[in-house]
């Protein structure tokens, strides 16, 4: 199988794209012939090193998270995955042609979707959902300020949020107001503007999807008692404010993956893709995903 392999940590040279034999899998176990899966800024801070502290990794590695394809073989002790079955997971080494996959991690993807969409979908609707449920938590009625919520994460945990009744604020550079408005929210707010955010007082909560001095500034109108959720740590800083800080790493939850999958299949909301590129292209798929300035997802196809 082809696979692209990250030799050392540093620039998207470091990615080869190669062969390699195709993995065997265990006991509870799948092969997957991928179809599908994207570029996250996760991908980005691992090959370039900036994760090695926290998530290290043994070289040479096959990077990616989000996989979107069919089932080829299973193990002995796995039941409900039949060959040719259309799956998608929050996985490990999915930048290759055939990916192992656990099976408790594995789920149908909707009649409605196709392979392509689904690649861009788990680990950030698993992160904005994480996000909602486990760290932030909104009661119905709560206010919820969502940073960053153009983004993928950012706009799966505005949905999320929404269909748990809080009342949310989506934040923007108020250069994206106007796309902004085409998000299902209760305001937006330019969170690059100071006259903006002087306006902002006694959130509920934040849920950070920005980070950097972005949320420092927007630590102060978060009311006492209240919530921040932030898929990047703890912000500096934060400790002097009487506020709840939850920071986690998304895990995968294959249930919950699927129910996210079904709403954007039933365009209750979307995760969209900007470039669709072959595998082989990997090391021009990482350049132009760090230049920025994307409106959607960069998806990796065989």
């Amino acid at each position: 199988m082809k696979a692209a392999l990250l030799y050392s940590y540093g620039d998207p040279e470091q990615l080869r794209y190669e062969e390699l034999p195709v993995p065997k899998y265990a006991d509870n176990e799948v092969l997957v012939k991928m179809h599908a899966t994207s570029i996250n800024p996760i991908d980005v801070k691992i090959r370039s090193g900036a994760a090695k502290s926290r998530m290290p990794i043994q070289l040479p590695a096959i990077l990616g998270r989000d996989l979107s394809g069919e089932v080829v073989e299973t193990g002995p002790n796995v039941k409900g995955f039949p060959k040719g079955m259309r799956v998608m997971a929050l996985a490990n080494a999915t930048y290759a042609e055939y990916v192992i996959a656990k099976a408790d991690v594995l789920a149908p993807i909707p009649d409605a979707l196709s392979f392509e969409p689904a690649g861009a979908l788990p680990l950030v609707t698993t992160t904005g959902t994480q996000l909602i449920e486990r760290a932030v938590k909104p009661r119905a009625g709560q206010t919820v300020l969502v940073t960053g919520a153009l983004g993928s994460v950012g706009r799966t945990a505005v949905h999320v949020a929404r269909k748990n009744g809080a009342r949310v604020l989506a934040g923007v550079r108020a250069r994206e107001k106007e796309e902004a408005s085409k998000l299902s929210v209760d305001g937006i707010v330019a969170i690059d503007s100071k006259e903006e955010i002087g306006h902002l007082h006694d959130l509920d909560a934040i849920a950070d999807t920005v980070g950097g001095t972005t949320i420092q500034r927007l630590l102060k109108t978060i009311r006492k008692g209240g919530v921040l959720g932030s898929v990047l740590g703890e912000p500096e800083g934060a400790k002097k404010y009487d506020i709840h800080v939850e920071a986690f790493m998304a895990q995968p939850d294959a249930s919950r993956l699927y129910q996210l999958a079904d709403d954007v299949a039933r365009h209750e909301f979307s995760i969209p893709i900007a470039r669709t590129m072959k595998l082989q292209e990997i090391q021009e798929a990482h350049r132009i995903f760090e230049r920025g300035g994307l409106a959607g997802k960069i998806v990796l196809v065989p």
